[in-house]
């Protein structure tokens, strides 16, 4: 097992990721875990998945691919007599209906109803005759299925315009409250075109779009929210932009924000609890996730140690305020963390590297806390051969300490994987 505990210093070159590898090796030697590829992507059952997997109370994965099979898949991977079927669930289809929606760069969750909810980054052709995307909700077919694997059936729940409510969705799930609410970000759109976090309220066998805050950018304010938001037991959102406020990070769009929004009797107020600037860290296209404690865990994508390392931090509310502290930097020139981590019951962080590992075709690592600090694990490198390659979703975590997620590319077909990893 390769393990090394948190360093700024920077012992690796400035380097780019190569995507491809010829290499193909499935259990690396001083990893303890096993891991196995679940399902290998073919292109006609799905292609390049960007998002991780959501699991069901009885273990089975839910996903989505961007491409392959039309325009986008949403699948499930049941477990049975040992091995993981897969079934596509859904198929985006562009050409069916003018409405439709595709190219989920985002999950799927559960609602409270049981059903599947998930964003879509185009479709709808929203003003102008523009691919705008929108909000989606699957159930199983009413009528009685004859096999094991059978189509759920969607409903449009929101299609963007790019106006004032939004357009393109980015890689953040959505997220539920108590009451049944939506919650989730766009990436263009809103009042000044940067993004906005939106709200769905079912009303009347429906659901009623608003936005409770659009993005400025400029020298105040980030824009480009690609992660979702979480909510706290106050009722208040947290999410993470890629760029803004200012400029710098190498693109002259700015380095990236952590903000807070809290309901007010006027609307919406905008509190930005952390400007990045570069070493420690800058382009969070990941989301947050919230402790019980009421702490923030994210990473970003880039910046640290060098300019394309990546961060994993933390943001704890002291005494009305917020102390952001760095939990780990990638010493090397690879990119880090795109997808959201995942926490256990012991408080282990848990995430996906795009570029990063061994063969610079991205792993899988967890942060164990210690009285000396947080202590990095690879569980996982891939190779960029049948293994797979270049994972953009996070992970998620089993209650019996197995580890799940895909890759965008790699495979057999180059196509992308769904992966397992276990203690």
């Amino acid at each position: 097992m390769i393990s090394r505990t948190i360093s700024r210093a920077a012992t690796a070159a400035l380097a780019i990721a190569t995507v491809f590898a010829l290499a193909v090796v499935l259990t690396q030697s001083g990893q303890a875990q096993t891991f196995k590829v679940i399902h290998t992507f073919t292109g006609p059952d799905g292609w390049q998945p960007s998002s991780g997997v959501t699991l069901d109370a009885a273990g089975n994965l839910y996903g989505t691919t961007m491409y392959g099979a039309g325009w986008g898949t949403v699948f499930q991977l049941k477990r049975f007599r040992g091995a993981w079927l897969l079934n596509n669930i859904f198929t985006l289809n562009a050409f069916s209906n003018y409405n439709d929606l595709f190219y989920p760069y985002s999950g799927v969750v559960f609602g409270p109803d049981g059903a599947l909810y998930g964003t879509t980054a185009d479709g709808g052709l929203g003003e102008g005759g523009a691919d705008t995307g929108g909000v989606y909700s699957l159930k199983p077919t009413a009528i009685a299925c004859q096999t094991a694997m059978c189509p759920w059936t969607d409903t449009v729940l929101h299609a963007f315009t790019f106006g004032n409510d939004g357009a393109g969705p980015g890689y953040g799930n959505l997220t539920f409250d108590s009451a049944g609410n939506l919650y989730g970000t766009t990436t263009a759109g809103g009042a000044y075109g940067r993004g906005t976090v939106f709200k769905l309220t079912p009303s009347n066998g429906g659901w009623t779009e608003s936005i409770l805050y659009s993005f400025a950018g400029g020298d105040n304010d980030g824009y480009q929210p690609w992660g979702g938001v979480v909510l706290d037991r106050f009722g208040n959102l947290y999410g993470t932009t890629v760029y803004g406020p200012g400029t710098g990070c190498y693109n002259l769009m700015g380095c990236g924000i952590v903000f807070q929004l809290t309901p007010a009797d006027s609307g919406w107020k905008e509190n930005i609890l952390h400007y990045f600037a570069g070493n420690d860290g800058f382009w969070p296209y990941a989301g947050l996730i919230i402790d019980q404690s009421g702490n923030l865990y994210g990473a970003t994508s880039y910046g640290g140690a060098w300019a394309y390392s990546g961060t994993v931090f933390e943001l704890s509310p002291t005494g009305g305020s917020w102390t952001f502290a760095l939990l780990y930097i990638w010493p090397g020139g690879y990119s880090g963390p795109r997808g959201n981590l995942a926490m256990d019951s012991s408080g282990i962080l848990y995430g996906t590297t795009m570029a990063d590992g061994a063969y610079q075709q991205g792993s899988v690592f967890k942060l164990t806390p210690s009285d000396s600090g947080w202590v990095y694990t690879s569980l996982y490198d891939f190779t960029g051969g049948n293994d797979g390659a270049s994972p953009i979703g996070g992970v998620a975590w089993e209650t019996n300490g197995n580890l799940y997620g895909t890759t965008y590319f790699g495979g057999a077909n180059n196509a992308g994987v769904a992966w397992e990893i276990t203690p």
